[in-house]
């Protein structure tokens, strides 16, 4: 697992984006490291924003920011070229940079050239420790509990950032493994799993999640989803290398294709439940879904608790939206945890 020492406290960069969920690194850090962010940047014609002060890097930097980080997680992961001359233009008032993207911030010429004269750093977040080994399936002490999907980026992070909340708040030994470069950004340390080359995948959440006390708990950021084409392959490795005891299922309510490729249909919460658990078996004949978590994030209150009441109904399950505090979080964590504390 890396450890990350990331210059704090950040901008966050949103490039040009006009789609939120390609936000979501931008969002997570401020959700969940607001105290880290000191504001937002974005070219001119980027429609998304997260509520930060919008601040110039030179502005940024005089309240204190020592790095800029890229905010976007765009599919295939690149640098876009409209980005690099606000890049540069963080670089020259003196931030470092950081990214979370697949193309690394140094085999872009102008940035390294520009970061190499100017004594900045460029910090790679989607790096992955050297020397993975292979997923062995031995089975590992201490209980684990890995959030799923039906789709990517649609509330798999902060089911299990607002779970592990809720355990603690249960005096739970728990611990939030990320696997994301926004997780990590958050937490300090995790693998980013889409990095690592695919045969070691399932080796890799192994080490992430190691052996540990009877009582404790890892929970595991998911990553992409079985249903999704491009994405199944990352999810398949980190479900059976997790070896989760319990799973949670995730859904954004009204999200009916794919991210990315509308062409796709995404699947009803019962077969992705159904086909999570199939899988799931191969290396842990015990495991069970404990409940659905439900991004209800357009919906207002009234909706909210509507919706969450029918799913549950439907579904037999405790179903909750995990950032609107309430009976319904209060069940879902109760079924996470049924017969987890020895």
């Amino acid at each position: 697992m890396i450890d990350l020492e990331i210059p704090q406290p950040y901008l966050v960069f949103l490039g040009d984006l006009t789609v939120a969920p390609f936000a979501k690194t931008a969002f997570g850090l401020r959700d969940w490291a607001r105290e880290r962010c000191v504001g937002e940047y974005a070219l001119a014609a980027a429609t998304v924003s997260t509520g930060l002060p919008r601040l110039t890097p030179a502005e940024a930097r005089a309240q204190g920011a020592r790095s800029m980080v890229i905010g976007a997680a765009t599919i295939g992961g690149e640098i876009a070229a409209a980005w690099i001359p606000a890049l540069e233009q963080a670089l020259e008032a003196g931030l470092d940079l950081v990214s979370g993207m697949h193309t690394r911030l140094e085999s872009v010429p102008r940035l390294n050239e520009t970061a190499v004269r100017l004594g900045r750093r460029l910090i790679n977040v989607r790096q992955p420790p050297s020397g993975l080994p292979t997923g062995t399936g031995r089975k590992r002490s201490g209980r684990r509990l890995l959030t799923v999907g039906t789709d990517c980026a649609l509330g798999k992070k902060y089911t299990a950032l607002s779970l592990t909340r809720e355990f603690k708040k249960r005096n739970v030994d728990a611990d939030f493994r990320a696997t994301g470069q926004t997780g990590i950004l958050i937490a300090g340390r995790g693998i980013a799993i889409d990095a690592v080359v695919a045969d070691f995948v399932a080796g890799a959440a192994e080490i992430l999640s190691p052996d540990a006390s009877a009582q404790h708990w890892d929970l595991v950021e998911g990553q992409g989803s079985l249903f999704h084409p491009a994405y199944a392959g990352v999810s398949l490795g980190l479900l059976h290398g997790t070896q989760p005891d319990v799973v949670v299922m995730c859904h954004e309510e009204g999200r009916d294709r794919v991210l990315g490729l509308p062409n796709y249909a995404t699947p009803t919460i019962s077969e992705a439940i159904e086909l999570t658990l199939a899988l799931a078996r191969r290396t842990n004949p015990g495991v069970r879904c404990a409940g659905v978590s439900l991004n209800t994030a357009r919906l207002d209150d009234a909706q909210a608790r509507a919706i969450l009441q029918k799913y549950q109904r439907e579904l037999g399950l405790p179903v909750a939206d995990p950032l609107r505090v309430g009976a319904e979080l209060d069940r879902l964590v109760d079924a996470c945890l049924e017969g987890g504390l020895r």
